[in-house]
């Protein structure tokens, strides 16, 4: 039986049942083989900083990863739980390697790993170099003596130094008079959410802390937070709610009625609001981002974060002064330095979910508008999206190939949409009719799941046309 375990959008994921134990171990020893092949591993002194997310699997797996490192004569430091981006700028920031144990949205039967080397994520390359490493490595047990092996912990307290690096570029005071409700659930940042926009001048109010994980997904909401932001909304005169994925690199945030916005549109503000001159973001965000005028360029990507850096790195490349990556699930990576005033924002081109945060925050507070007025600028297309689960990778690769091959079965499914105007096969199928709506279907990198994207004129219009795709994905790929 094949396994689960495989490289998708955001790392290394699978089951808990496959991770946890002798592949956890031998993923990383092969890691660890590649930052010593490159030099990475004599750059940072051997260094290798390990964190988590709250899954109940995550300790065990990040001692598994702990003793991998040291096996290979390497030095971890466990930091604990704490968020991915946080992590990551520690790293990046004094050139340190990085293993975050962490399936961010999915499941809780799933988890997986997240490799950083000194200069960020890894890329494609880099992945390839892993899985060569793991299969010339072959190991089929953890050994005795890597089980009892300890792993240091940083000096400098990793929190501290994420929340100062926002602290400083916003300023105290700068959200003062803001009420924003924290959707805590089993976020891993649920605490430093609350600090961070406290420290800022805004009143926080804590809600639904959860005592297990939740794996909630800021690209396919379920009814249930919808629900209980609506609730909270007309219990308590909020100006946001603000929460994050499992890991803290994705963003969820919702105006003061309790609508959430979606990724790309949080993205578009925190670009904005930064000042951005390029933009860079997948396939599947909106495609009203080029008709805004917002931004002197829009770059488009596949889904992925890798491809996202790569983008960012392309514009720099091409003398851009301010470059902002976001993602349609609203994970926002800072491509370059931004200034304001005398103050300086560093770049950090990982997923970040609490800049997005915070420059919502701070556009409501700037503009004297409720965040719900400020996303009408954008014009945005109305947009829905969702998935159908437990579909074979298989099965969606073949009816997505399907559809892109056979123009006779394209047509035929397109018909009740008036025919296609065009499509892009980037990622996935992302099809325009002629009638301008937008069908995009594209297999998961993470999980066995065919994710459906659409556009129309309106809310209600995107929701049937949700409707309509996830029934044909449905019936030809089950």
């Amino acid at each position: 039986m094949a396994s689960s375990l495989k490289f998708g959008t955001s790392g290394l994921r699978g089951l808990v049942t496959e991770l946890n134990g002798v592949p956890a171990f031998a993923y990383t020893r092969a890691f660890a083989e590649m930052l010593k092949e490159d030099g990475s591993a004599v750059a940072a002194n051997g260094v290798v900083l390990v964190g988590r997310d709250l899954r109940d699997s995550s300790p065990s797996i990040a001692q598994l990863c702990c003793a991998a490192l040291k096996e290979s004569g390497l030095a971890p430091l466990d930091c604990g739980a704490l968020p991915t981006p946080a992590l990551a700028y520690h790293g990046m920031r004094f050139g340190l390697p990085a293993v975050m144990v962490t399936g961010s949205h999915i499941p809780e039967d799933r988890n997986g790993l997240k490799f950083y080397c000194a200069k960020g994520e890894i890329d494609k390359q880099d992945e390839t170099q892993i899985l060569a490493w793991h299969g010339k490595l072959d190991i089929q047990a953890v050994p005795d003596q890597a089980r009892n092996l300890q792993a240091g912990t940083p000096e400098i307290d990793l929190l501290a130094a994420y929340k100062a690096r926002y602290q400083e570029f916003f300023g105290a005071g700068a959200m003062a008079g803001l009420t924003v409700g924290v959707y805590q659930h089993s976020s891993v940042a649920r605490d430093v959410i609350v600090e961070m926009i406290e420290a800022l001048g805004a009143r926080a109010v804590p809600l639904g802390r959860a005592t297990s994980f939740i794996p909630v997904d800021t690209e396919a909401l379920r009814e249930e937070d919808e629900i209980l932001a609506q609730q909270w909304a007309g219990e308590q005169r909020l100006d946001a709610i603000v929460s994050t994925d499992g890991d803290a690199d994705r963003p969820l945030i919702s105006d003061g009625t309790g609508a959430f916005l979606r990724g790309d549109l949080v993205g578009a503000i925190t670009a904005r609001a930064l000042g951005a001159d390029v933009i860079v973001t997948p396939v599947t965000s909106n495609s009203a981002l080029e008709a805004s005028g917002a931004f002197g360029r829009v770059v488009r990507t596949r889904v992925g974060s890798p491809y996202v850096i790569e983008g960012m790195a392309e514009a720099g490349r091409s003398g851009a002064r301010a470059i902002v990556g976001f993602e349609a699930n609203g994970g926002v990576l800072l491509g370059s330095d931004i200034l304001r005033g005398d103050r300086q924002l560093a770049a950090l081109p990982t997923r970040d979910a609490m800049l997005p945060i915070l420059c919502a925050l701070h556009e409501i507070v700037a503009n004297r508008k409720p965040l719900q007025e400020i996303g009408r600028e954008f014009a945005f297309k109305a947009a829905a999206s969702n998935r159908l689960k437990e579909v074979a990778t298989e099965k969606s690769v073949a009816f997505v190939s399907r559809l892109e091959l056979d123009e006779i079965f394209m047509a035929k499914i397109l018909a009740p949409l008036g025919g296609v105007a065009e499509h892009d096969h980037r990622d996935g199928l992302r099809i325009t009719a002629k009638n301008g709506e937008v069908v995009h279907f594209r297999p998961s990198g993470n999980a066995p799941e065919l994710r459906v994207y659409v556009e129309a004129a309106t809310p209600e219009r995107a929701e049937s046309l949700l409707s309509w795709g996830l029934q044909i994905a449905a019936q030809h790929t089950r």
